[in-house]
């Protein structure tokens, strides 16, 4: 079944390259990105894991935990990660799943059968601190995420679950932001003392309220 947005995160326990993992527990009270790749000793999935592992002290600067899903085993993941520590100049620094079961990948609908019956899709989950799905993403295996992009996505999640704002298209952190739609224009003056842009009455534009 899909895993759609808002819906709980499944729980699982599953062996990975740092041990038994009982997933809900692993992310705590914090946030948590979970995302899959198609198979060990693959090329587009050596690059992915070294960006996300440069780019980790980002995701733990956002209360943010990373865990990766391979269809092989944690012996050959154990294997891999020394080719991607050698080609992408970053050693592996977070867990990755050894599903070679597929128990993880079928309760997270990871295997697309018109795709690949056998391999899972690229999937990424964000799943927030209530353990709610906040956001799925879905790549073909021969196409690499961006990991930029999941950082702007993980941001602009984090401050409309603190403020009641969403973010315009192409928003990176800093800009301006849409004042939430539920608000009157008195509810907006009292919540965000910076001011805002009428646009439209349905299109209002505040500073960042948490810079």
């Amino acid at each position: 079944m899909a895993i759609r947005l808002g819906d709980t995160a499944p729980d699982f326990t599953a062996d990975t390259t740092e041990g038994t993992i009982s997933f809900h527990e692993y992310l705590g009270d914090g946030w948590g990105i979970l995302f899959s790749h198609p198979k060990d000793f693959t090329p587009v999935c050596t690059t992915e894991l070294g960006a996300f592992a440069k780019a980790k002290p980002e995701f733990d600067k956002r209360n943010t935990k990373l865990i990766g899903l391979s269809v092989d085993d944690v012996t050959s993941h154990g294997s891999w990660a020394g080719d991607i520590a050698e080609t992408q100049g970053t050693a592996l620094n977070f867990p990755l799943i050894g599903d070679e079961d597929r128990k993880v990948a079928t309760l997270y609908d990871m295997i697309h059968p018109n795709a690949d019956d056998t391999l899972t899709v690229r999937s990424v989950f964000i799943i927030g601190p209530d353990k709610k799905v906040k956001l799925t993403l879905t790549y073909p295996a021969s196409t690499g995420r961006n990991v930029d992009e999941i950082i702007r996505v993980l941001d602009s999640l984090q401050l409309s679950s603190q403020y009641s704002v969403a973010t315009p298209v192409n928003w990176r952190e800093g800009d301006d932001v849409i004042v939430g739609v539920g608000l009157s224009d008195e509810e907006a003056t009292q919540k965000f003392p910076k001011g805002f842009t009428t646009l439209k009455p349905y299109l209002r534009l505040t500073p960042q309220p948490n810079k």
